[in-house]
């Protein structure tokens, strides 16, 4: 959970310096460290170098939208993002959530507002999925062709680890959890996503359609996520599933 004494570090991409100033100013007097940048190639090179625990990512951006950004990051982190934007239109919000983003704040907006979202996102995200633990708290180990673990955010598939985005995990953790049940699109989303209700329900068709593609990389052969048409999605048993 998210303990309010340990600093985290967050990284601020936004062009404008009076605003990317008064964001460092404000996150550092709060408790956070953070870096700043103003360009998505900057922000790629910080991220490729360093561990950051929440991005907070302007949409406008010189050289990409701040959209290009998140969906190049969420190909290989599930890093919680917080969009800028001088927009306040719905479909840039729908939009934003719908690529992995995890808040969207609009200009202009006051320091104390943004630093209370990033901690209200921090605490969802370190306490959304918590570990699967037996009677002695360990965490249980797993024979299945499908190992998830929850602590450490990873799966192994055939023996291959995905790299899975945050909401690609989260699906994928809930269905294995009750293996052959049909969940509905909107019990996905209830499960999986902090806010459903901002959210559309095609936004799980798109990640499911992801999830699927990156499984059969592994093992084209193994379909284990099943459509049920007008209803939602299960995962099958796989002890047995072909490689």
């Amino acid at each position: 959970m998210f303990d309010s004494t340990t600093r985290r570090r967050i990284l601020i991409v936004e062009d404008e310096p009076s605003i990317r100033d008064n964001i460092v100013y404000s996150l550092e007097a709060d408790g956070f460290d953070s870096e700043a940048c103003a360009t998505g190639g900057e922000a790629l090179e910080k991220l490729d170098a360093a561990r950051f625990d929440l991005v907070v990512l302007d949409v406008g951006l010189p050289d990409m939208t701040g959209f290009d950004l998140c969906r190049k990051l969420r190909e290989s982190s599930a890093v919680p993002v917080i969009f800028l934007t001088a927009r306040a239109s719905e479909i840039d919000r729908v939009v934003g959530l719908e690529i992995g983003g995890d808040d969207y704040v609009t200009k202009p907006f006051s320091p104390r507002e943004l630093n209370a979202r990033v901690r209200a996102v921090l605490r969802r995200a370190e306490g959304a999925v918590a570990p699967a633990v037996g009677q002695t708290g360990a965490v249980m180990e797993d024979s299945s062709p499908l190992v998830i673990d929850r602590e450490c955010w990873q799966v192994r598939y055939f023996g291959e680890t995905l790299e899975l985005s945050r909401y690609e995990f989260r699906l994928l953790a809930v269905m294995e959890e009750r293996p052959g049940r049909v969940f509905s699109r909107a019990q996905l989303m209830d499960a999986a996503w902090e806010e459903p209700e901002a959210s559309m329900e095609r936004t799980v068709d798109t990640h499911i359609k992801s999830l699927r593609a990156k499984m059969r990389q592994v093992s084209p052969t193994a379909d284990l996520i099943k459509t049920h048409r007008g209803i939602g999605y299960s995962l099958e048993q796989i002890d047995n599933a072909p490689l």
